[in-house]
């Protein structure tokens, strides 16, 4: 009989813990890694690393998979890219808890604020529940080829207490009624959550780029200091668990005293999404850093989110909505693809467009690049701003003239402001500060950043050398693990779950942009694939090899942050 089921051999480890690298095996047993070193002994399969670097799987910690989860067991494109166990509920957003007259809603919030598609929702959401217990349960029957660590998402909560209108209109809850929050949010820690997620882009920030289907704000924007107090409290006295949120008020000194007064109040660790450096306001993120490192001092428990991918966003007028902190460009692109395409074409509107221009996500629309038009084709490869040029027209009737006249199938790219590479090495210089922000379930039609450990590694590691193997495994993986409530993951040691990537450095690389036709409903989805995953394993299962799936779900439900009996250690 084999002495493992897994047996890796003769790769070149880094263990995740900043040790550093070494030749050896890693032997697995039930799921677990029960050996390190120089293995003797045979298994039931061996993998040759020869040549390859062996690590903890990546740790995601920012993904809006909630509904994806139901139709694609490799949350992809995370569990493409070496990741083998992802967060949950991010933001305030999510399915849980919500009557069952509520589910329309539900859905439809999630279309606008994270580019969900709605008949995806429809066609894949089983709505087996409306307790957050009872979501766990639908997620821990559910096949999967990552591990889940849910957050409890602050809308829902909102919603289910205070009814629909009562939390859009931003209404200060009675005691009863934060009573009944937290209670709500204590059963849901009981049953298996780890910590609660909130977006507070309030109402007195004009440029929110978030917003629900209608463009209005959403129910946690406007709720109020006090509820978010209320469930840090629940924190504190059950003494685990994370906040994740993203708060903007216009008064960056009044956000993070409150980042500071959770962190205070519960005892936990406070996500703060997300630290961004915007070429054109480097001081954001110099004087994010500073506020950071000044907590970190203090002893708060208050850690950046990292945007560190240079994703770009492929768009077209048909879906696009990340214009939304412009009034006049959010209300213009409300509504059906003939609506939208009414509102653009309409010339009483080009004033306000072209005052009101956004600012926040991509590049100016001068420096937009048009990628495909079907009316214009020698406009392919121009900038809006060089179109405009050749036309004699101002850059945003150029822009949307040439949309218009393709019916908005023109497909557009606007590169990030983040991608000024000194400036992404001073994010980088904050060890504290995690890698990411993925958002692999949402935005799918515009961006593909769930590829950034791939060109974490291709990119900071190899190209520039910004940091070695040995810091950005931790930083990939037991960083995020240990800040947001993955207990044993992150690391590779005896002990610990087999959660393990074996990859050729050298030839690892993401691939190009593709189309994918494999949503629910007939919708469609921007993808980027990895090249040079030899294996990935969860829980000692073989989810990946050489690059594809092989339909093995290894995944578990981490309730509580995956704490239960270890087996098989010797």
């Amino acid at each position: 009989m084999p002495d493992f089921d897994v047996l890796i051999r003769n790769g070149m480890i880094v263990d995740g813990a900043l040790n550093p690298r070494y030749l050896g095996d890693v032997a697995i047993r039930d799921g677990f890694v029960v050996q390190l070193g120089r293995v003797r002994g045979s298994a039931t399969r061996e993998l040759d690393a020869t040549g390859l670097v062996v690590a903890p799987g990546f740790v995601d910690l920012h993904t809006h998979y909630d509904a994806q989860v139901f139709w694609d067991p490799y949350c992809s494109l995370s569990g493409w890219h070496g990741v083998t166990s992802v967060a949950i509920g991010n933001c305030g957003f999510g399915f849980a808890p919500v009557r069952a007259t509520d589910r329309e809603q539900a859905m439809r919030t999630l279309t606008r604020v994270e580019a969900i598609p709605l008949e995806s929702m429809r066609a894949g959401l089983p709505w087996s529940w409306e307790s957050f217990a009872g979501f766990l349960d639908a997620l821990e029957h559910t096949p999967k080829a990552v591990n889940l660590l849910p957050y409890v998402p602050v809308n829902p909560l909102l919603t289910w207490v205070l009814g629909h209108e009562r939390a859009k209109a931003g209404v200060l809850p009675s005691d009863d009624e934060h009573a009944t929050m937290a209670q709500l949010l204590d059963d849901a820690m009981e049953a298996g959550a780890f910590g609660w997620s909130a977006q507070r882009l309030q109402p007195s920030f004009e440029r929110s780029v978030q917003r629900d289907h209608d463009g209005s704000p959403m129910p946690s924007d406007v709720m109020h200091d006090e509820t978010c107090r209320v469930l840090a409290r629940v924190l504190a006295d059950r003494n685990e668990g994370v906040i994740q949120m993203t708060l903007v008020s216009g008064d960056p000194k009044a956000d993070g005293r409150h980042y500071e007064e959770l962190a205070e109040i519960s005892g936990a660790p406070v996500l703060y999404n997300v630290v961004v450096a915007d070429d054109r306001r480097p001081a954001m993120h110099r004087g994010t850093l500073k506020w950071l490192e000044g907590c970190q001092r203090r002893g708060l428990r208050v850690y950046g989110q990292g945007q560190t991918t240079d994703a770009g966003y492929t768009f077209t007028f048909e879906d696009w909505n990340l214009y939304d902190d412009a009034g006049a460009w959010r209300e213009a692109t409300v509504g059906t693809v003939p609506e939208r395409l009414a509102k653009l074409a309409d010339p009483a509107r080009r004033a306000a467009l072209q005052t009101d221009q956004p600012s926040s996500v991509t590049a100016p629309i001068p420096e937009v690049v048009i990628v495909r038009s079907e009316s214009t084709p020698s406009a392919e490869g121009l900038t809006v701003g060089e179109l405009a040029a050749r036309t004699g027209a101002h850059p945003v009737d150029a822009m949307l003239d040439l949309a218009v006249a393709d019916g908005l199938r023109t497909v557009f790219y606007g590169s990030p402001p983040n991608a000024n590479l000194e400036n992404l090495r001073e994010i980088l210089a904050n060890r504290w500060v995690l890698f990411g922000v993925s958002d692999g379930g949402a935005h799918t039609k515009f961006v593909t950043s769930g590829r950034y450990p791939t060109e974490t590694l291709v990119q900071v590691v190899r190209e520039h050398e910004i940091v070695d193997l040995e810091e950005a495994h931790w930083r990939l993986s037991a960083l995020p693990a240990r800040f947001a409530g993955f207990r044993d993951r992150g690391v590779l040691r005896e002990g610990a779950p087999a959660d393990i990537v074996v990859y050729d450095f050298d030839n690892l690389a993401v691939l190009p942009m593709e189309i994918a036709h494999d949503f629910p409903g007939g919708e469609w989805r921007r993808v980027q694939r990895a090249r040079g995953y030899r294996y990935v394993l969860v829980n000692g299962a073989i989810t990946i090899v050489d690059d594809r799936e092989t339909a093995t779900y290894g995944g578990q439900l981490l309730r509580h942050g995956g704490v239960g009996a270890r087996v098989g250690v010797t």
